[in-house]
C-alpha cells in the first residue's frame, strides 16, 4: 500500500482532501500547515511544495498538488471508495466541475479575502472586495440552481465534487452570506455532515459548520 502524507491547512481548500483521505479509509500522516502563521512559507514545507500552497500530497515520495489532481488522483487510484465515477463521459464531467470550482470560484474568494494582493490602491480595494463578494455569491446560487434536480453534485453519485463544493458553503458562511437561503446547497451541507468521513475531517479541523 502506498505511503500517504497530506499538507493541509485547517478551513482553507485542503479540507476537500482531507475528506476525501477519511472516506478512502487508508493509514495516511497527516501535517498541518499554519498558513495564518506562514508556514507556507518556511523553509520546511517549501522543500515539501516550492509553490507553498495547499494540498500538497505525497505519494510514495511523490508530491501531487492542487485540488482537482490530488482529488482525481484519489478517486481514480482507489476506485473501492466509490469517490469518482467510472464512466469515462462522467469522469471528464466530474473533473470539470472541480476545475470550474478552482478557476472560477477559488479567485473570487481570495480577491474577497484579501484584496490587497490584488490591487496597490488602497482606495480601490473595497471596490474589488465588493465586487469580488458579488460575484461569489452568484456562484453559490449557481451551485444552488444545479443541485436543484440532484442529490449530488455530480448526479446520483457521492464523489469528490461534493466535499469540495462543501469548502466553498462554508466560505460563504464566512463571509455571512445568507447561505442557508439557498436551500439546495444548505440540503447537500447537511447531507454531507452526516457522512462520518466528513465529520472527523470537519471535527480535526475545527471547522465553524460544526461547531
Amino acid at each position: 500500500m502506498a505511503t500517504m502524507t497530506l499538507y493541509y491547512c485547517a478551513g482553507a481548500c485542503s479540507m476537500a482532501a482531507h475528506v476525501a483521505l477519511e472516506e478512502i479509509g487508508i493509514p495516511y500522516e497527516k501535517k498541518p500547515i499554519l498558513i495564518a502563521q506562514n508556514e507556507q512559507r518556511g523553509a520546511a514545507f517549501l522543500a515539501v511544495n516550492p509553490r507553498g500552497q495547499v494540498p500538497a500530497l505525497v505519494v510514495d515520495g511523490k508530491l501531487i498538488t492542487e485540488v482537482p489532481a490530488v482529488l482525481t488522483y484519489l478517486g481514480r487510484a482507489f476506485p473501492n471508495a466509490k469517490l469518482f465515477p467510472s464512466d469515462e463521459i462522467e469522469q471528464a464531467q466530474c473533473l470539470a466541475t472541480m476545475c470550474w470550482i478552482a478557476s472560477q470560484i477559488d479567485p473570487l474568494f481570495r480577491r474577497a479575502g484579501r484584496p490587497e494582493r490584488f490591487v496597490s490602491d488602497e482606495t480601490a480595494r473595497p471596490a474589488v472586495k465588493q465586487s469580488a463578494e458579488a460575484a461569489y455569491w452568484a456562484k453559490c446560487q449557481e451551485i444552488d440552481a444545479l443541485l436543484s434536480d440532484r442529490e449530488w453534485i455530480a448526479g446520483a453519485q457521492y464523489t469528490v465534487c461534493d466535499p469540495y463544493a462543501l469548502v466553498y458553503y462554508g466560505w460563504g458562511f464566512r463571509f455571512g452570506f445568507a447561505m442557508k437561503d439557498l436551500r439546495a446547497f444548505t440540503a447537500l451541507k447537511d447531507r454531507l455532515l452526516q457522512r462520518p468521513a466528513v465529520r472527523r475531517a470537519l471535527e480535526d479541523e475545527r471547522h465553524p459548520l460544526i461547531a
